[in-house]
């Protein structure tokens, strides 16, 4: 088996190529990497820290261990030198103006044309739930079908780790979406026994490559900016306090386990009215 195959059968085809040119790059770096050792490949990680940002140092980690795994499975190396690396790095939390989006732009996400009829619906349903609900990529794939209330119109999300279990209500058209989904193109979809809601096209339960796949495809609506789960989420935040709602509901519908969290969104608007100054009414 190559290791192009490996990648496609494990991963969503738009990591396994990001992986493949971070190996890629491994390979032009570091002398016979096939025997590489777990310090070779932190000097490695080292030189990257200097030049980079946290989520690049991580993305080209994710596929050395890729990498290395394949040799094990394969029977070229029987040990994995970097398998309990865990880099410290840390994105930054702060919440960056110029990747916001309007209202109307995240709109134009759902105006995506699909290859596969199959695929459309389940999707829209994706997409809907990043722009209306403010889901994370983790919600998302962790619904169940019993999430669902149809005559109700309403989505129940579980508590996670960072944020508090709520219940949303849907808009008429993704009930429609949810509804069409459930009857007809979820059981087709189903490969194997599950009770979430979101099924991959593998047939499978969604694991979050898909979303993120499906969020990268539309990257082209917006070259200049970073568009994905988390900005999405952000922008809806924000522009609902944009729109004056109380913050105590803001906090309630994104899940936020505390005001202060919430706060952080005020506090952008904030800094985007001082940009807004300096752009029009420069200090001299």
């Amino acid at each position: 088996m190559e290791l192009e195959q490996y990648l496609k059968e494990r991963v969503a085809p738009s990591t396994a190529k990001r992986y493949q040119r971070e190996i890629e790059l491994f390979f032009s770096s570091v002398e016979n990497p096939k025997t590489a050792t777990y310090q070779q490949i932190m000097d490695y990680l080292g030189e990257l820290r200097s030049k980079t940002k946290a989520n690049k140092i991580n993305c080209s980690l994710h596929g050395i261990k890729k990498y290395y795994s394949y040799l094990i499975a394969t029977g070229q190396r029987k040990d994995h030198p970097c398998r309990y690396i865990k880099l410290r790095d840390k994105s930054s939390r702060d919440i960056q103006l110029q990747d916001l989006f309007k209202s109307e732009e995240l709109e134009l996400l759902l105006e995506k044309k699909e290859r596969y009829k199959l695929l459309k619906n389940r999707n829209q349903i994706i997409i809907s739930l990043l722009i209306y609900q403010a889901l994370t990529n983790g919600e998302v794939t962790n619904l169940q079908l019993e999430a669902i209330n149809l005559e109700q119109g309403t989505i129940q999300i579980l508590p996670g780790r960072k944020t508090n279990g709520r219940t949303l209500k849907l808009q008429s058209k993704q009930v429609f979406w949810i509804m069409k989904y459930l009857q007809e193109d979820r059981p087709k979809l189903l490969k194997t026994e599950s009770e979430k809601l979101i099924i991959s096209s593998r047939g499978t339960a969604e694991t979050g490559e898909g979303i993120c796949y499906i969020i990268e495809t539309q990257r082209h609506l917006f070259p200049d900016k970073k568009l994905n789960a988390k900005t999405i989420r952000q922008s809806v935040i924000t522009n609902l306090l944009k729109q004056g709602k109380d913050l105590r509901i803001v906090q309630a519908f994104a899940g936020h386990k505390y005001p202060s969290t919430t706060e952080r969104y005020k506090q952008t608007q904030v800094e985007e009215l001082k940009n807004q100054i300096l752009k029009y009414h420069p200090l001299q």
